[in-house]
């Protein structure tokens, strides 16, 4: 992978934490920074080593959406291979949210400052998300003329049609408190210390669980957003069966009974 220049990650104790790094901009999402975040989550992935992935920030902000220097450059672009290059920015954010969205791996996202348009999106795909009281949180294209249209399909899947309304049309501004209650971000703290000590306790959660368990119940309740529950029993029955049986299940439930943690657990046994 080419040197991170939008980006910063490292990795520490099986967590990723990726680091939009803007923050002259507050983090402003570039073409160059969404080709990043895709070959960065394709390499975690693909990574046994990782088993959390952490979205947030440099600079006290998370991500005040699109970079507007990109798109006015795109709209006076001519076409490449017959593609328009506005068609093709909006494009390449929207398959790396769908990325997010679908990844097998648990996502959380730590917000403050600006989380406003494609960062607001990052938010929604998020498995949790965490605020502190900076945090802002803002729909504003269509104060711009323009449209929420890459996220449009997760506002929906995680506030609701008639929140997802609301707020797309009144290009809403929200705080901390007013997201949490309406289901956006999941917890919210005083500042950026227990913004901290918040994340460090949702990664033990997510870290007592069992990698390929965690995984393969992503993956499941993915599925839920298309297919009915009748249709599922059959599939649901042989993953379960699946997972009783394997290495992770026998080691679990044996754990269980011995009362003591699990080899992947932190502070386990060592695998």
């Amino acid at each position: 992978m080419t040197e991170l220049t939008a980006l910063e990650t490292t990795l520490e104790g099986g967590v990723l934490s990726v680091f939009l790094n803007r923050p002259a901009q507050r983090n402003a999402m570039s073409l160059t920074m969404v080709a990043e975040l895709s070959e960065t989550l394709k390499r975690a992935e693909g990574d046994p080593a990782v088993r959390v992935l952490v979205l947030r920030g440099r600079g006290g902000h998370f991500c005040a959406g699109g970079d507007i220097k990109d798109m006015a450059g795109a709209r006076g672009g001519e076409p490449g291979d017959g593609v328009d290059p506005l068609v093709a920015l909006s494009a390449a954010f929207g398959r790396v949210t769908e990325a997010f969205a679908r990844c097998d791996k648990p996502v959380v996202a730590v917000l403050q400052g600006a989380v406003m348009g494609g960062g607001f999106g990052l938010s929604c795909v998020a498995d949790v998300a965490l605020a502190d009281e900076t945090a802002r949180f803002g729909l504003p294209e269509t104060s711009l003329g323009l449209l929420p249209a890459q996220i449009a399909p997760f506002l929906v899947e995680r506030l609701g049609y008639a929140q997802a309304k609301r707020l797309a049309v009144t290009g809403a501004r929200l705080d901390a408190k007013a997201a949490f209650a309406i289901g956006l971000v999941h917890e919210v703290v005083a500042d950026e210390a227990a913004l901290d000590a918040a994340l460090d306790r949702t990664l033990e959660q997510i870290l007592r669980c069992a990698p390929e368990a965690t995984s393969a119940t992503k993956r499941l309740l993915f599925r839920t957003r298309f297919e009915r529950p009748e249709q599922l029993v059959d599939d649901a029955a042989v993953l379960f069966a699946k997972a009783a049986r394997s290495e992770e299940g026998m080691e679990g439930m044996m754990a269980f009974v011995q009362k003591r943690a699990a080899r992947w657990a932190r502070g386990g046994e060592s695998a």
